[in-house]
C-alpha cells in the first residue's frame, strides 16, 4: 500500500512540474526517459500524461515490439515496448517489468492513442543543463532529433513523438 501513495505522491509531483515546464519560458524542455539504459528526451509538448504499467491486453498478429493496449484514462491505446522497437533490446515479457517503468502516452492532441513503455523516467531537462553534440551524418529517422550531453558527460538521444506517431515502421504493428 506505500509503494502505491509513493507512487501517486510521484505522479502527482511530476505532473506539477510538467504543469508548470510548460508555462516557464525557456527555448526547450523535455522529459528525460530511460529505455535500456539510453537516455532520451521527449519535447514536453508531444507528451501527454504518465501511468503505471497496468495490465496490458495482448493483441495477437503484431509485432514483438507491440506490447498490446491498455485502458488510460477510459481511452484505449495502443502501447509499444520504445526500447525493442529502437532495437536497444529484446522485448520485455509482461512479468519481467521492473519496478520504475511508466507508461508515457503521446499527447493526444498532437498525436494518436498511443503509450510507449519506458524503463525509468529521469526527470525534466532545459537547453541550459544540456550541450549540443555535432550533427550525426549517418541517415536517422524523421523523429531522432538532436543529441545532447549533460554535465556528467551522458548522452541523450531527441525523440520527436509526432514523427515518430507517424513514422511507417512505427505504424506498421501486423507481423
Amino acid at each position: 500500500m506505500a509503494n502505491r501513495d509513493a507512487l501517486r505522491e510521484l505522479q502527482a509531483r511530476l505532473a506539477e512540474r510538467l504543469a508548470q515546464a510548460r508555462t516557464e519560458t525557456q527555448v526547450a524542455k523535455w522529459l528525460a526517459i530511460e529505455c535500456a539504459g539510453q537516455g532520451l528526451l521527449v519535447p514536453l509538448p508531444s507528451a501527454g500524461e504518465i501511468f503505471p504499467v497496468s495490465s496490458l491486453m495482448p493483441v495477437p498478429h503484431t509485432l514483438h515490439w507491440f506490447m498490446g493496449v491498455a485502458n488510460l484514462r477510459g481511452g484505449l491505446h495502443g502501447v509499444v515496448d520504445l526500447a525493442a522497437f529502437l532495437g536497444l533490446r529484446a522485448p520485455l515479457l509482461p512479468d519481467a517489468v521492473k519496478d520504475g517503468a511508466q507508461l508515457l502516452a503521446f499527447n493526444v492532441q498532437q498525436g494518436p492513442h498511443c503509450a510507449v513503455f519506458v524503463d525509468r523516467l529521469a526527470g525534466l531537462r532545459s537547453a541550459d543543463q544540456l550541450t549540443p553534440e555535432p550533427a550525426d551524418p549517418a541517415p536517422r529517422p524523421a523523429f531522432a532529433g538532436a543529441q545532447w550531453t549533460d554535465a556528467d558527460g551522458r548522452r541523450w538521444q531527441e525523440i520527436d513523438l509526432v514523427a515518430l506517431a507517424r513514422h511507417e515502421q512505427f505504424l506498421a504493428i501486423a507481423a
